[in-house]
């Protein structure tokens, strides 16, 4: 499979249709208080960098990197990809991607919310394997049991 990673194309169907059901997911493995997945509206923010990853012309995932209010620190947003594709690396390539967007914009520490649940072992090894460590809460979430936040230090 040969991927390509390239901003996304938000207002194109099949990626509201993968936004779509990355939500539904996130609903599915996480009461609602706790689901912290963007609504595609949400994901036109100026802050906010979106990429979508395809196999020639078929959406395979997406990925996204926030810049937060210190404007030195990012945060990883929307990673997500499609079920069928699960666990041949795509996770990894993209976050790959945005690690190296994030060293481009000299940001000093990225840092990510993901599920504490069963459901999103797989996230939490891909970032452990990226040395990404337990952190409390940022920016603006609060303590929540179904939440494991992480945090990486760039140099």
């Amino acid at each position: 499979m040969k991927v390509s990673i390239a901003p996304a194309d938000l207002n194109a169907e099949d990626f509201r249709g993968l936004i779509g059901a990355h939500k539904s997911l996130m609903l599915e493995t996480s009461p609602p208080e706790s689901s912290h997945a963007l609504k595609i509206e949400a994901m036109k923010a100026p802050e906010l960098t979106v990429w979508e990853m395809r196999d020639g012309d078929k959406l395979v995932g997406c990925g996204a990197l926030k810049r937060l209010k210190d404007g030195r620190s990012g945060e990883i947003k929307a990673m997500h990809t499609v079920a069928q594709f699960r666990g041949g690396g795509l996770g990894k390539s993209m976050l790959r991607h945005i690690m190296s967007t994030a060293e481009e914009r000299y940001y000093s520490r990225v840092y990510l919310e993901t599920g504490s649940q069963p459901a999103f072992q797989p996230a939490r090894a891909l970032y452990e394997s990226h040395v990404f460590v337990a952190c409390g809460p940022f920016g603006d979430y609060k303590e929540d049991p179904h939440s494991v936040f992480m945090v990486k230090v760039l140099d």
